[in-house]
Order: structure tokens, then sequence, then C-alpha cells
């Protein structure tokens, strides 16, 4: 693809890796010298990005450490975080609104009695903007707004879904456990401590724009250096929110391009099969995954010169109750 661009094209990584467990929501992505083990029954928040050139593709996946199907409550909020994705994916097009997917998203939910967790937005993205103007609340509340947008052809957008068994208002519980920061490009301050200086000069120079890991800096001087940085709003902080210990917490994100004949969707992964105690019986749930996400040009898809305006019919992408297969 890119065997004839003469320039540099750059690449890497978009958002570092990170591995959340059970009641943990979400930006967990430990250092080095972290001792954390997996253990069987753990449910596992995989959370990544990289890019080419600025092109952006994220996704997050949940995956149980375990033989078999995944049955109970896990099935459930996985099964609600699922197709909660599956209807922003039918709703996020061209000339909707994105407070309608909200509404829609939390109605999933609460038809597998969870909670979709505040805080958590899906961003439109563009060339080196991981988290775009345009966004989509998880949740409506007072303490959060967001501008009304319609959403447009050819734009793309991270639908990210986080949903709990609890209350769906996670807590910081501590700042150290704080890895992943991202520069705020449009502040500026000079720094008192060398060692301050010296991992900005540092993080500027390797990360300007995208979020980055501390395993990437020297870890003695990043610990010193970077809680000025964050102090004086040079960086910004992606913090290891927690539900309540007991809670179960599922989380899956995609990237989805908004295209001419239809919604592209880019990133995912398949669930392991799930056996929820819910299911869907609403019949506004129902329909909006009866939406097909394509569509195609009546008689094959094929091309008539002279003709505008071809009349389309719908293109299935298929969608199961809670454990959707995923392409």
């Amino acid at each position: 693809m890119y065997k004839n661009v003469k320039r540099k094209i750059e690449r890497g990584v978009a958002f570092p890796t990170c591995i959340s467990v059970n009641n943990t929501v979400c930006h967990f992505s430990p250092l080095a010298t972290d001792e954390t083990v997996l253990e069987e029954g753990d449910i596992l928040k995989i959370d990544m990005a990289c890019h080419i050139d600025g092109f952006i593709a994220a996704v997050a996946h949940t995956h149980v450490l375990q033989q078999g199907p995944v049955t109970g409550r896990v099935a459930d909020v996985i099964a609600a975080a699922n197709t909660a994705a599956e209807v922003a994916l039918r709703l996020v097009r061209p000339g909707r609104k994105n407070k309608d997917v909200t509404d829609a998203i939390q109605k999933v939910a609460a038809a597998y009695d969870c909670k979709i967790v505040e805080g958590v937005l899906s961003h439109q993205m563009k060339q080196f903007v991981i988290d775009g103007n345009k966004v989509v609340l998880s949740v409506s509340n007072p303490d959060t707004r967001v501008d009304d947008a319609e959403f447009e052809e050819n734009e793309v957008y991270a639908i990210d879904i986080v949903a709990s068994t609890g209350e769906g208002k996670p807590k910081l519980l501590d700042e150290k456990q704080t890895t992943i920061y991202k520069r705020a490009v449009d502040k500026s301050y000079h720094l008192k401590m060398k060692a301050s200086r010296f991992i900005f000069s540092e993080i500027s120079q390797n990360f300007p724009i995208m979020p980055f890991s501390a395993r990437a800096l020297e870890e003695k001087r990043a610990r010193l250096g970077l809680v000025e940085c964050v102090n004086h709003e040079l960086l910004q902080p992606y913090p290891v929110l927690h539900e309540k210990p007991g809670d179960y917490v599922a989380h899956i994100k995609f990237t989805v391009l908004l295209m001419p004949n239809g919604s592209d969707r880019i990133t995912s992964h398949a669930l392991q099969e799930l056996q929820p105690t819910k299911t869907i019986d609403d019949p506004e749930i129902k329909a909006w995954l009866a939406l097909a996400t394509k569509t195609k040009k009546k008689g094959g898809g094929k091309k008539k010169k002279g003709k505008k305006g071809a009349e389309a019919e719908p293109m299935e992408e298929e969608a199961t109750n809670g454990a959707t297969p995923q392409e």
C-alpha cells in the first residue's frame, strides 16, 4: 500500500494496551514492575489503538479466562455491552443525532439489568486526533454535557461502550495507578524541576500528540517529573477507574467508517459463547438490531451508466441476542 510513498510514513501506537481486570473499568496499563497475576475466571477488558500516518484504529474486547460458555451475570454484562455497541453501530449514521444513540444504549443495558458506565465517550476520530469534537455520551446527566451533533458521511468514530452490573459510577481509588498520559498541546508552563523538564522534553519529542504509557519513559525520572507536568496541565492523565468489588464490567469498542454505502466496522474480535440470563424482548431494541449496516444497489450491485440515485435495499449484518458474531 505504501511501496511508492517517498516520504516516511509515521505509524505506531495510538493508545497503549490496557488490561483492566474484573471490577476495574479502564486504563490499567501496568508498568514492567507490576506483579499482578491473572487467575481463572478473571474478566479481562483489553483496550488498544494503533495508527498509520495518523489514521487511527481503536478496539476493546472483553474475555473471561475460562473454558466453555460464559454464563450468569458475567454473560449478562458482556451481552449488554455488545448489544449496546451493535445498536450504536446501526444508529451512528449520516443524518442521525448523537443524543439518540445515548438514549438507545442505556435502554439496551437496562434490558440486561445492567448500567452503562458514566464518563465513557464515543469520539469522532480524525488524522492524528483520537478524541475529536463530535462525541456520543454513554450516559446523560447534568454533570456531563456535550454539544448536540449530527453524524455526517465520511466521518470515523470509535464506538466505545462499557457496561456494569453495579451502579455504573466508577471511582478513582489511587492516583499512583495512572500510567497513561497525553500531551496537552494547547498548554505551556516553565517547569521548575530538572527531572520534569527532562521528561517533558522526551514526551514532546516522542509522543507529541498520541497518548503514551509511562512504561516508555525512564521509570525513576518519570515518577519525579510526571507529577509536576500533570499539576500544571501539560499532560492529561487517563486515571484507572473502578466499580465496587464484586461488580462485573465489560468493555466493547470498535472503529466505524461512515461510508456512502453504509457503516464499515474495521476493528473487532469474536466473542466467547455467551449464555445470558436475560433476552431482548423490547420491540424497539429488536427494530434497531434489525437495521442494515450497509446498502447495496438492486440488480446485484452493478452500476448502470447514466442513472443517478439508484434505489438501495438493505444489506444485512447479523445481530443476535448479545452473542453477536463480529467480522
